[in-house]
């Protein structure tokens, strides 16, 4: 009976430790949410700071000083950062902007829509001064916006091109003893070649080179007029990497000069007539908004649907753009009265052939009963190419990367892997010839192979039959621009598959126009963002896994998420080739 009454004691006591644990759990989150307004001083500098990840939104402001899972929540959501750089431009309490800008984390379309957004603040009058301690290529491209920039004395300054580096798994498999089956049509189509070639292809070559000089174009003819250089001059510097220390990065025009933080800072309180640098009232993007948010009483919304991340046929979670999640949300945009049009936001490489049928099918009925328009992001190729197709209007970044029409499938045979490096060997019985035709415990047979291979061509087809009817072009003439070709958006609207260059704001305007509503109407973001309780609960999932092993892994990264992505590749892929890094 004592051991009886101890171990009820025990219970209760655990019992009333998770309890008050969870009440306290609630109360700190009820913190969050009610924690005190910011309030705009007078004579305040705005500060953005660019090393976190570009996205199109933030992640729940609330949550953004804490770390859970090894690394940070935190990431710079463009349209927030316009919504506050629109306003300050007319607020007389922000006296200028400084920008913190070592180079672009999160891709170059999302960094144009950020440079973009601190022109137009430049128009108020106000300075724009920029300070890092070096600057790499996209930093330079970020920071050459401002009015003066300056980097430490000891810093660097990156001007020599870009490039892209491409990984390849072949020997590795050689070696392991690992057959990938490849199944794909279009000879630019090579998001497959790292697992069947050891260098790239003269196709993806040819596409690389291209995309790689448009970006750059597109790069130089921003940056040329705010620097007061010509576009040959910007050329001839990278051509040569003229420029190889802070020295020459003043000799050349590319920053006005070099001081340390705390000088910068000083320069900064001078020019807004305080005493010290300690004076200075700092303002983030986050605080402007949380202090001056407004409220629109429009009736008519433009509904502005975000799709982020790669396509799959899996339960709706963050990173991964979902039927389950996205047509429910389009579906709901298109039955709301309120809604007058559409705007589809789509940041993605691509993925799961199925998926992305789901998802356009959702959009072509949506595009048939309410104005719909397509605005592309860093990426919208191959499966995010197909879910923007069946929009009215497409509308792209120079420098998204877009197009890759075509499909492809890999069977992995690791049958002599296990055999020869595990000692694993199979054996299997059957009703039929094909019970077993997917397998990846041995080879394929012919027959076999043109099955897939047959699923594929039709898959094509019917790609390249929607593309043509969304673009009202023939399909002989949409596939003299598919075969998994990749362009850029400049390339994309010069041979019809994107029809306007520009970004978020300018599809959310083309459709207002088009839905008769330009001078009245609101806009509303889907998926709606989580609550700070919901945040922080997902903080614990896979998400929270995600980040900690990027935070473990550094550069090593990367081949892990290639490995995770291939895992995910059931069934006909509809992905991007390559990305690219700035």
């Amino acid at each position: 009976m004592k051991f009886l009454r101890n171990f009820a004691a025990s219970l209760l006591a655990i019992a009333v430790f998770f309890g008050l644990g969870f009440v306290l759990f609630l109360v700190f989150i009820s913190a969050l949410s009610s924690s005190e307004k910011f309030v705009v001083q007078e004579n305040s500098v705005m500060r953005i700071d660019m090393t976190k990840p570009l996205a199109d939104r933030d992640f729940n402001d609330d949550l953004d000083e804490f770390n859970f899972g090894g690394a940070s929540l935190d990431r710079m959501g463009t349209i927030d950062l316009r919504k506050a750089l629109e306003a300050a431009a007319t607020d007389d309490k922000i006296k200028g902007l400084v920008l913190y800008a070592p180079g672009i984390n999160g891709g170059f379309a999302l960094g144009q829509e950020a440079r973009k957004a601190i022109t137009e603040f430049k128009k108020s009058g106000k300075f724009v001064w920029a300070y890092s301690e070096l600057l790499t290529e996209g930093g330079l491209y970020m920071s050459s916006v401002a009015d003066e920039v300056f980097i430490s004395p000891e810093g660097s300054v990156e001007w020599n091109g870009l490039a892209s580096e491409v990984t390849f798994f072949k020997n590795t498999f050689d070696k392991l003893d690992i057959e990938p089956q490849i199944f794909r049509v279009g000879e630019y189509k090579s998001a497959v070649e790292p697992f069947m070639l050891d260098k790239l292809s003269k196709e993806n070559r040819e596409q690389l080179n291209s995309t790689l000089n448009s970006v750059y174009v597109s790069m130089i003819s921003d940056m040329a007029p705010d620097l007061g250089l010509s576009h040959e001059e910007l050329l001839e510097l990278s051509a040569n990497m003229t420029v190889r220390n802070p020295l020459d990065a003043i000799e050349h025009r590319l920053i006005s000069g070099v001081m340390y933080e705390d000088e910068f800072e000083d320069k900064v309180a001078e020019q807004i007539s305080e005493e010290e640098a300690s004076d200075i009232n700092w303002v983030s993007y986050r605080q402007y908004n949380s202090a001056t948010s407004s409220y629109n009483k429009s009736k008519n919304k433009v509904a502005v649907i975000i799709a982020e991340g790669d396509i799959f046929m899996a339960e709706p979670q963050r990173g991964l753009i979902t039927p389950a999640q996205f047509v429910d949300e389009i579906r709901k945009a298109r039955k709301d009265e309120s809604v007058k049009a559409v705007v589809l936001r789509v940041n993605s490489p691509g993925g799961d052939a199925l998926a992305s049928d789901l998802i356009w099918r959702e959009i072509d009925l949506t595009a048939k009963e309410k104005p719909t328009v397509a605005s592309m992001s860093n990426y919208a190729a191959s499966g995010g190419y197909y879910i923007a197709m069946a929009a009215d209007s497409i509308v792209a970044e120079p420098t998204t990367l877009t197009g890759s029409i075509g499909i492809f499938g890999i069977v992995f045979n690791i049958g002599d892997f296990l055999a020869n490096k595990l000692g694993i060997t199979t054996d299997v019985v059957a009703t039929g010839d094909y019970s077993n035709y997917i397998t990846v415990s041995r080879a394929l047979t012919d027959s076999e192979k043109a099955i897939i291979q047959n699923s594929i061509n039709k898959g094509y087809e019917n790609f390249t039959a929607k593309a043509a009817v969304g673009r009202g072009m023939s399909q002989e003439q949409l596939k003299t621009l598919a075969s998994g070709r990749v362009w850029t958006g400049a390339q994309a609207v010069e041979n019809g598959l994107v029809d306007a260059l520009g970004g978020l704001n300018d599809a959310v305007a083309m459709a207002a126009e088009m839905a008769g509503v330009s001078d009245d109407y609101k806009v509303r973001y889907y998926p709606v963002q989580k609550t700070p309780l919901e945040e922080l609960l997902a903080s614990f999932s896979g998400s929270a896994d995600t980040r900690a092993m990027k935070a473990k892994l550094g550069d090593l990264y990367p081949y892990v998420d290639m490995v995770e992505k291939v895992k995910r590749m059931n069934g006909i892929q509809a992905r991007m080739p390559y990305e690219i890094g700035w």
